[in-house]
């Protein structure tokens, strides 16, 4: 019995179906690299079909490889034909071929850090929060704050910025946060009005601070006003500093927020 014929193998080669299945690369792909000069059959059949050789799907394999390295089709001839011969040219292909796992390493660690802060908020230890934050600082806040906001757009940024944040930097948050509280309570102590200029200018200072988690606007900055007022735990935290300072809080966010545009009364979260 006559053997099967082979008809995507030439004398010489490989047709143009069967090396594109072999490389991973569509028949398109190499009818393109062959216009442009990038690789291009060495072989025909009597036929006159391209056949693609040994050598030529070797070099297919090559511009295959700096193409997943997005290197441009107009730099890989020259890098495939650089004088220094096909020696150096490997090592190059290697030392790119390291790099690009470097970056997506980077890449995985900092998805892998991003996952972690939407799922726990604060990157940091219990007690290393209680360090930064203060002894009235519950690291169960974090918790509770992803259980009540973890689908909300606000979460995800915070999130992202989470997991860009060292712990240094995370000083420097609590640091402003520590000051504008004690700015606050000043103020409050000293009987400054609500809507007065120094009021305005500590409201923005205050939504200023929580936009080191997620962008505040002002509709937003009055709905966190009411949130303290309404939350025992805030309102402690808040009063603790100055008796009523919660509540006063809110009336200085209100005034500032009618400055800008925003009527109280209607605000909303967004």
């Amino acid at each position: 019995m006559a053997s099967r014929p082979q008809p995507a193998r030439g004398a010489d080669g490989l047709t143009v179906g069967a090396a594109a299945r072999a490389a991973g690369v569509t028949v398109r792909t190499l009818h393109h690299w062959d216009a442009v000069g990038l690789v291009r059959p060495s072989a025909r059949t009597a036929a006159g079909y391209r056949l693609y050789t040994p050598s030529d799907l070797t070099r297919v394999h090559r511009v295959v490889l700096y193409r997943e390295l997005d290197v441009p089709l107009e730099e890989i001839a020259a890098l495939l034909d650089a004088p220094e011969g096909a020696d150096a040219s490997l090592r190059r292909q290697r030392d790119l071929v390291r790099e690009r796992l470097r970056r997506l390493g980077r890449a995985a660690d900092a998805l892998d850090r991003l996952v972690e802060a939407r799922e726990r908020g604060v990157l940091l230890s219990p007690e290393e929060q209680v360090a930064l934050f203060g002894d009235r600082w519950q690291p169960s806040w974090a918790e509770g704050a992803r259980e009540r906001w973890g689908d909300t757009d606000q979460w995800a940024q915070f999130a992202e910025r989470a997991a860009e944040r060292t712990p240094e930097e995370w000083q420097d948050v609590a640091a402003e946060a520590e000051a504008v509280l004690a700015a606050l309570a000043d103020a409050r102590a000293r009987g400054v009005r609500p809507g007065s200029a120094e009021a305005d200018a500590l409201a923005e200072r205050h939504r200023a601070s929580l936009g080191a988690y997620f962008d505040v606007t002002h509709s937003m900055h009055v709905v966190i006003g009411r949130m303290y007022a309404a939350d025992p735990e805030f309102t402690a935290n808040h009063d603790a500093r100055q008796p009523g300072l919660t509540a006063w809080l809110s009336e200085v966010i209100d005034a500032n927020a009618r400055a800008h545009g925003v009527d109280p009364g209607t605000a909303t979260w967004g």
